[in-house]
């Protein structure tokens, strides 16, 4: 009985690992599309770049939101689509 129960767990954990995939996949992709058509993060107004005469600061404020923001409402719609 014990070997089923973990067949039966083992399997659903590969279902879920599917899915997971194939979203990963998906955000991967959309990615990839965005920076092809030119997305300029890491260029955005209020991203604090200061040029000393040896070295360089980037401190990148607005992308961070914007990235974190995006990254938010993807996870929470995924969770909401898997969800049991």
């Amino acid at each position: 009985m014990e070997i089923f129960w973990l067949a039966n767990y083992f399997t659903e954990f590969l279902m879920n690992l599917s899915y997971w995939l194939i979203f990963g996949g998906i955000v991967l992709v959309a990615l990839g599309v965005l920076v092809w058509l030119g997305l300029p993060l890491g260029k955005m107004p209020g991203d604090i770049h200061i040029k000393g005469e040896k070295s360089n600061v980037y401190i990148p404020i607005v992308t961070s939101i914007i990235v974190s923001i995006v990254l938010t409402i993807l996870l929470n719609g995924m969770f909401w689509l898997f969800r049991k």
